[in-house]
């Protein structure tokens, strides 16, 4: 009976492997539609469908009914009132189906993701450099709106500052500005690409120690199993901290934006 940890080194690497982004249609070097492509369309589709219940369960009675209508209420209204009111002030209506939709987006593919089977559609750096982009754009247009495009890019300096530590503050501030959009993209691909990493390597040496069991079974080979009591529940673990992390990231990415849009706004230099 060999040792199953022999193994371990090669099943993680095809395990790392798994999760590099191949087209399900077409071709990456050109135009493809990846896994990653295809779960984030289902998460999406998923949300649409939810959102549709929702409406119409909420619609059937003028005091919320049920856990799924009372639940998702409680979502929008924490979105509401921690994300933009207690963050945008007056302008929160404005930017709430922003902030509401990104979080929910994120969130969902997040969760999808946990799901046995299935893949984050927000696994992939792709995605994330993508709604990053769209954060970004959208807090960039924010202060031009607000400030002007010639205000807005004054801004980033602080006023009564000299020449020349005001030029030297002002590329600083420009370099910070674009650091947001990679720190938002990385920040959230590496907590959800950890994680079903960790996850999977608990999966496999659960696995591992089982499968000698089933091949052969022996009083060795029994007790070698009962080892994989232990992975599954160290698995278990893992799993609900996940669905935490899977919340959590998606609360960052979309809090992130909030105050990225609050100070592009500010009136303050």
């Amino acid at each position: 009976m060999g040792n199953p940890l022999d193994s371990l080194g090669e099943e993680v690497n095809e395990l790392v492997a798994s999760f590099t982004s191949q087209p399900i249609v077409g071709s990456l070097d050109s135009f493809g539609f990846t896994q990653y492509s295809f779960w984030f369309a289902v998460a999406v589709i998923l949300l649409l469908v939810l959102l549709f219940i929702f409406k119409k369960k909420q619609a059937a009675s003028l005091v919320p009914q049920g856990t799924f209508v009372n639940g998702v209420e409680y979502v929008v209204e924490f979105v509401r009132d921690d994300m933009c009111k207690g963050l945008l002030g007056e302008s929160w209506k404005r930017h709430f189906p922003f902030i509401a939709t990104i979080f929910l987006v994120v969130l969902v593919n997040n969760i999808v993701g946990i799901i046995p089977g299935c893949k984050p559609g927000t696994g992939t750096i792709s995605t994330t450099a993508a709604l990053a982009i769209c954060s970004f754009v959208y807090f960039i247009v924010c202060g031009v709106k607000k400030h002007g495009a010639l205000g807005y890019a004054k801004s980033l300096a602080p006023a009564g500052v000299a020449f020349p530590l005001n030029a030297l503050v002002w590329l600083i501030e420009v370099f910070s500005t674009i650091l947001r959009l990679i720190t938002l993209a990385v920040r959230l691909f590496c907590n959800l690409f950890a994680g079903h990493v960790v996850m999977g390597t608990f999966a496999i040496l659960a696995s591992l120690f089982f499968e000698p069991m089933i091949e052969a079974f022996s009083l060795a080979t029994a007790v070698q199993a009962g080892a994989s009591v232990l992975w599954v529940g160290i698995l278990l673990v893992i799993y609900v901290v996940e669905i935490m992390v899977a919340a959590i990231q998606a609360y960052v990415f979309a809090l992130l934006s909030a105050v990225y849009i609050q100070i592009a706004e500010s009136d303050e230099e």
